[in-house]
């Protein structure tokens, strides 16, 4: 069994075969993506060279391809990012709400990931939001980090959106805190309808303003009859939408959010093994207890399900809405604490030079020797190595 086995190895080991074999149907972005993390941590990105200074141990220390779709790229950013939140955080109970589409809308979103995964984006923030202003269920404004997932525990395209909500908001005149009852946030039921309403009419209308496009085995939805048709069970049956039970405090809320904020289609930790050219990897069978499994994929199979999750460039996945929205966070955020009788944040440390972020964020230090823990000092920098005239895919980023 393969020690350490890791998504790069396998793209290294078959990447060129799988995109020679697939030329012309490869895009732009899943290309830049495989380059990525082909070249991650190797000499192909330059580094520097670290020494000891008492036992003289001497290690090259690559530099990281920093793509958001790479397994070894998200942990010093998932640290940096929760640190942000954690000045955000109320104390109030805070809700675990999913949203996800059926599968002939995700066949369309498939083929339209800008399009669709937006209008799953605002279908989902719109619905928490109108349903929350509802004197009848809550009555006030709320808040949420909505993050976009699009696989399921065996890499098919599954997109659906994970949002972490607070369990209440200011009133419509902002002068008191509303919060909802305890253990229970909004109705599931009334939740999963609205948002089936709201997604529909969105999608409807960008077909209608031409935003979509088909081709392949769906080439035939530019009819809009054919769309009509593909869609009408979908507008009869029931999404799935479920909310959990409110995290226990502040931490766990931390904990949830680092585990679903920048989280890849697969984790270098579930690969197992590549044999006779294969991958195998562990999973969770949800629809038996959770019940875990091991899955065993021809190796371009897996390339293809990996890729399938690429998104496209400039596409953000994590996202916030209501009182945390951009635009106004800080003076919304200072008000909920005032209703609150909530203390402020405490100040954010200065950020200081990447090893001090890193071992704040992370509790490791870069500067300690592996074999006898003395000083390590920078011997120097690998340069990284001139690029080819006409590269396969010119951007890492």
């Amino acid at each position: 069994m393969a020690a350490s086995l890791e998504v790069a190895d396998i793209f290294r080991r078959y990447g060129a075969d799988w995109r020679a074999a697939h030329a012309g149907h490869v895009s732009g972005d899943q290309g830049r993506v495989m380059a990525a993390i082909e070249a991650c941590r190797t000499a192909a990105l330059g580094g520097h060279v670290e020494g000891c200074g008492q036992c003289g141990h001497v290690r090259a220390a690559y530099n990281s391809c920093r793509n958001r779709h790479c397994p070894k790229c998200q942990g010093l950013a998932r640290a940096q990012w929760l640190e942000d939140r954690q000045a955000e955080l109320l104390p109030v109970p805070y809700f675990h709400v999913v949203f996800t589409v059926p599968a002939p809308v995700a066949e369309i979103a498939f083929q339209n990931k800008a399009a669709v995964y937006a209008i799953l984006f605002r279908a989902a923030a719109e619905t928490l939001r109108t349903l929350a202003a509802d004197p009848r269920h809550l009555g006030a404004e709320v808040g949420c980090v909505a993050v976009l997932h699009t696989w399921g525990q065996t890499l098919q395209h599954h997109p659906h959106i994970h949002c972490i909500v607070p369990g209440g908001g200011p009133s419509p005149d902002g002068s008191r805190w509303v919060a909802c009852r305890p253990g229970f946030f909004l109705p599931v039921r009334v939740l999963s309808r609205l948002f089936r309403r709201l997604f529909l009419e969105q999608l409807d209308a960008a077909f209608a303003a031409g935003t979509l496009r088909f081709f392949s085995e769906l080439a035939g939805l530019a009819d809009p009859d054919t769309f009509t048709r593909h869609l009408a069970p979908v507008r009869r049956t029931e999404w799935v939408v479920y909310a959990k039970p409110p995290f226990g405090g502040t931490e766990q809320v931390l904990a949830y959010l680092g585990r679903y904020t920048h989280r890849v289609a697969l984790t270098n930790s579930r690969l197992l093994d590549l044999e006779d050219g294969r991958v195998l990897f562990r999973w969770k069978d949800y629809r038996h207890h959770d019940k875990a499994k091991v899955m065993s994929l021809e190796a371009g199979e897996f390339i293809r399900r990996f890729l399938l999750h690429v998104l496209p460039a400039g596409f953000h996945r994590i996202r916030h809405f209501g009182f945390l929205a951009n635009g106004h966070r800080a003076g919304k955020l200072a008000l909920c604490r005032q209703l609150l009788a909530a203390p402020l944040p405490e100040p954010a440390e200065p950020a200081g030079d990447y090893r001090e972020r890193y071992r704040r964020l992370t509790g490791h230090s870069l500067d300690i020797c592996p074999c006898c823990g003395g000083p390590m000092m920078s011997l120097g920098v690998l340069a990284r190595p001139a690029r080819p005239s006409s590269p396969l895919w010119p951007d890492t980023s």
